[in-house]
């Protein structure tokens, strides 16, 4: 049985984007309560010369929707990278999940030969839609979202691995 591309991708994403919202929730959280001042986690990192939460939510949400428009082949969704605070980044992830959702499966779904060029580096490299999205587009997804999970548990977020992987 042939892979369908738009399953491993777009359901995938919006499940786990859904879960980041909710790990931000408990974020947001957190810092309502008072344990932490709220300009501390969307500017933490886990190692000085590391990403901050913030870019890793932007790069996770870029991933995903930059990994859709692609394979559909349609122009690129660009979003500010402006988010200052856990709700800011919160509304970036559901603003990506809402573009995830306008995709269809026929959008997607053979585009597994397509030929496309992206920038790694700084240099374009040839992929083809396949080897990209399994062996670039998610595991780089999957990177920054479990980057960002790392910066909030490190910062004392009371998260486990249920609020990674969600709901089955």
């Amino acid at each position: 049985m042939p892979i369908s591309m738009f399953q491993v991708s777009v359901p995938r994403f919006i499940h786990t984007l859904d879960n980041l919202r909710n790990i931000l929730d408990k974020a947001i959280a957190y810092e309502e309560a008072g344990k932490i001042d709220p300009s501390v986690l969307p500017n933490a990192r886990l190692f000085p010369d590391m990403l901050p939460l913030s870019a890793q939510v932007q790069i996770a949400t870029d991933s995903a929707k930059g990994a859709a428009c692609r394979l559909a082949g349609v122009p690129i969704v660009a979003f500010e990278d402006t988010e200052q605070s856990l709700a800011d980044l919160k509304a970036r992830a559901g603003k990506t999940i809402d573009l995830l959702n306008t995709f269809k499966p026929e959008q997607i779904d053979g585009s597994e030969e397509k030929e496309l060029v992206i920038k790694v580096g700084g240099k374009d490299t040839p992929f083809r839609g396949m080897q990209f999205l399994l062996g670039r587009s998610i595991p780089n997804f999957y990177f920054h979202v479990a980057t960002a999970y790392d910066i909030l548990r490190h910062n004392g977020v009371e998260i486990g691995k249920r609020d990674f992987l969600g709901p089955a």
